[in-house]
């Protein structure tokens, strides 16, 4: 008989607190029972040994490793552009710029996470720093004359070492980095292209700093019978988010205008921002940069996004329209005397209206999944579908970024560890409040034959688990944990020649 996906619900009792039946504790595997429980923090108990830093990287034990990550990928991207660039090369040239591309890569895409995930002030700015020099050198190897030429030759004339179809592939998607950033501009032309697309990240990463920090106005702004719902800090209440399962409206109007009133910063960020993307596509011979973004993509031209969306539209503006007309009714009833429909509403009466079609509200069925018991489901998944288990890992002192994060092994019935899933599941204080997958490091096969297997994080912001019982989550939050967990599979089980 096949293992159900999920165990039995999680009782409550007359208190709506909630505790695990009794009868079921014994029937977690260690794979639930570890999610079901808070990480416990990590003490180094060997006095004599240091313990190592974030992800098991011993430069990072302090935040000052950033700079010995950056320049040890300086020097060896150094060293492996002169080696594309010499004639007597004895590797193939898409080994050598693979290696090239993962050497930056694997200090970039970690530096970008520690940025945004790390709750210390040192280690984002010293992540910060590495991350936009990293990426400036990657600009300035995309307009390296003598290294496209290096590449051009193999790709049109053949390499002089034996090659596959998946080489003279990933040989051509290096190339068209190379056209995206204008090499074939003159000089001033391609300089002009390393320093926007600098000046582009940098905007970037700023405004998105920007979108997720808190709102502060004085507290006399705001009603005074709201003001409890907010953070107060001194004479100004802080709002964080739109508030959009508050059954206040006035608190939902409340929350929306402050939280997205115009910010005269963010906007002339973004207008910098926009006006840089345009002035980059038009240099490297692009009408708009929607152009270039598409190029090579599966749909090639924004007109063709634009027809998509333009179609998808129509088809669902019949729909739309009768689930406001639900909603304005249900608004209606709750107050007679309430305005038309507004956008703050939406979200709110959305939930409202699934409650009153399923006949249930979503946290009644939240004793269903926990946390736990969502992991095991997943892991009875993978285990039938591809041969795969997940282990909860034992974590070093100095390994993670925050207390609350699990590693999760992920191993293969006959190949044996494919890699490892770091989950930062549980919201806290100046947290991102998005779910995304990030990849810390790219698998690849190496040239003695081995596998560099790859490294992922997951970040989700869940409710912490309580003295009473695990971590329940709703059915949108189930869906995101699978929808996320389907990203970190993806990179387990490539198993790709090349990271690129």
């Amino acid at each position: 008989m096949r293992k159900a996906l999920f165990s039995s619900p999680i009782k409550t009792n007359l208190n709506s607190k909630l505790y695990p039946r009794r009868s079921n504790v014994s029937t977690w595997s260690p794979l639930a029972t570890a999610f079901n429980s808070r990480p416990g923090r990590k003490l180094n108990l060997n006095l004599t040994k240091d313990g190592t830093g974030l992800f098991g990287i011993p430069q990072l034990q302090s935040h000052e490793g950033f700079y010995l990550l950056k320049e040890n990928a300086i020097a060896k991207a150094n060293e492996l552009v002169e080696e594309s660039c010499n004639p007597n090369r004895n590797r193939k040239m898409v080994s050598i710029f693979d290696e090239l591309s993962d050497s930056l890569c694997r200090v970039a895409d970690l530096a970008e996470f520690i940025r945004i995930a790390h709750p210390r002030g040192t280690f984002s700015h010293a992540a910060e720093d590495a991350c936009i020099t990293i990426s400036g050198v990657v600009e300035m190897l995309n307009t390296n004359k003598e290294l496209y030429q290096a590449l051009r030759q193999v790709v049109e004339g053949g390499d002089k070492m034996a090659t596959t179809e998946i080489d003279e592939h990933v040989a051509r998607l290096f190339m068209f980095d190379f056209e995206l950033c204008g090499i074939h501009l003159p000089e001033q032309q391609r300089q002009e292209v390393v320093g926007l697309n600098d000046y582009i990240l940098q905007l970037g990463q700023r405004f998105m700093s920007g979108a997720v920090s808190p709102r502060a106005i004085p507290s006399d702004l705001v009603p005074r019978n709201i003001r409890g719902l907010f953070t107060m800090e001194g004479d100004k209440v802080l709002v964080n988010g739109l508030y959009a399962d508050s059954p206040d409206e006035v608190a939902r109007e409340a929350a929306y205008k402050i939280y997205l009133y115009p910010d005269q910063h963010q906007n002339h960020l973004l207008t910098e921002m926009l006006q840089s993307r345009h002035k980059l596509a038009s240099i490297c011979d692009f009408p708009t940069f929607a152009h270039r973004a598409l190029k090579s993509s599966i749909v090639e031209e924004p007109e063709v996004v634009a027809e998509f969306l333009d179609t998808l539209t129509e088809q669902l503006r019949p729909r739309a329209e009768e689930d406001f007309e639900n909603m304005r009714k249900m608004k209606q009833q709750t107050n007679p005397q309430a305005g038309p429909l507004a956008a703050w509403d939406i979200p709110y009466l959305t939930n409202q209206a699934k409650r009153q079609w399923l006949k249930a509200n979503s946290s009644e069925f939240s004793p269903y999944f926990s946390l736990g018991g969502c992991m095991e489901g997943l892991n009875s998944l993978f285990q039938q579908l591809y041969g795969i288990t997940l282990h909860s890992d034992e974590t070093e002192h100095g390994e993670l970024w925050s207390p609350d994060v699990y590693k999760v092994a992920v191993i293969h019935e006959t190949e044996g560890l494919l890699g490892h899933i770091y989950c930062d599941f549980y919201e806290r204080s100046n947290k991102p409040n998005q779910d995304c997958h990030f990849t810390i490091q790219g698998g690849r096969r190496l040239p003695d034959g081995s596998y560099q297997n790859p490294i992922v994080v997951l970040m989700l912001n869940l409710p912490t688990p309580r003295w009473s019982g695990p971590s329940l989550l709703t059915p949108a939050m189930v869906d995101n944990l699978f929808h996320e967990m389907g990203h970190a599979m993806h990179s387990m089980l490539a198993r790709t020649e090349y990271q690129h």
